[in-house]
């Protein structure tokens, strides 16, 4: 089972993969994503939360 942590914030501190994934995200999905730090708290919501966010992106 995957890891959950309290926040987005202990999720990167604790993640190296997570940190990593995070900060090659563009900025705007870096800081719609921070803005909702309570509600990520796994790599696999971050990743969806992000995908979501890049959709228009093409």
């Amino acid at each position: 089972m995957e890891q959950r942590y309290s926040d987005m914030h202990s999720l990167l501190k604790s993640d190296a993969n997570a940190w990593k994934y995070f900060n090659m995200l563009p900025d705007y999905v870096r800081d719609h994503i921070s803005s909702r730090a309570g509600s990520v708290n796994t790599f696999s919501s971050l990743q969806a939360y992000a995908q979501n966010l890049l959709k228009g992106d093409i």
